[in-house]
């Protein structure tokens, strides 16, 4: 008699859902997730349920923001800047409020970025991601924003100035404004992304970017088969 066997590979990283999701089909939710589907459109082509895919996906997200925040400090070149997402007005007694996420982004020119949602742009709100995030002997490149000030005095070996007016950030093969344009396009996707979770699609476009030349489909089974999902 001919017995057929699950593979035990897939079978841990079910285990580790605890969900009644069969191995192809977690497994195929798993590629759709790498290529970058969005719940609804997953739910659509493999009959699962948008609750039950939903659910998958935030465990998908939250692994790829804890490995984002295990990341070292970047050496090299590297460009700093902050951009804003979500911008909309909301009423305030007479007028209205313009209101936004700031996100503060550091990337190795040409490799990884790291982002951060920060409060505020301000100097002392700066430093204090950079002091953790960005390796003593690198060289920096920003704006003219004043909030970079003093990061010589920090101990960073050089600090440059550059005018986003004369594209200057992109000469590199992959600047921070090429990663603004890429996250941006590609949160589009989900219609709005509640505040609750934002960090969370934040963090994956950051995984998606630092993996880019990468089998993200790969990379997700070898996670999962060292630290299974809870």
């Amino acid at each position: 008699r001919c017995v057929v066997r699950q593979s035990s590979e897939a079978m841990y990283f079910i285990s580790g859902l605890g969900s009644k999701i069969t191995e192809p089909k977690f497994l195929r939710l798993l590629r759709l997730f790498a290529l970058d589907l969005t719940a609804s459109d997953t739910a659509k082509l493999t009959g699962v349920s948008i609750r039950s895919v939903n659910s998958l996906y935030l465990k998908l997200r939250r692994r790829l923001a804890d490995e984002c925040g295990r990341q070292a400090p970047l050496y090299g070149i590297v460009e700093l800047d902050e951009s804003y997402f979500g911008a909309k007005h909301i009423r305030v007694n007479a007028g209205a409020v313009r209101v936004e996420t700031i996100v503060f982004g550091i990337l190795k020119r040409g490799g990884k970025v790291y982002t951060e949602i920060v409060p505020d742009a301000s100097k002392a709100t700066l430093q204090k991601v950079i002091r953790g995030c960005v390796g003593i002997e690198s060289i920096i490149n920003t704006d003219g924003w004043r909030g970079y000030q003093g990061l010589v005095d920090m101990g960073l070996a050089k600090h440059f100035r550059v005018h986003h007016g004369n594209n200057e950030f992109v000469r590199g093969a992959n600047g921070i404004e090429s990663f603004w344009s890429y996250a941006k396009h590609r949160l589009v996707q989900f219609n709005g992304v509640p505040k609750h979770t934002f960090y969370l699609h934040l963090k994956e476009t950051e995984f998606h970017f630092n993996h880019r030349h990468n089998d993200l489909y790969k990379i997700l089974l070898r996670m999962l088969r060292e630290n299974p999902l809870k």
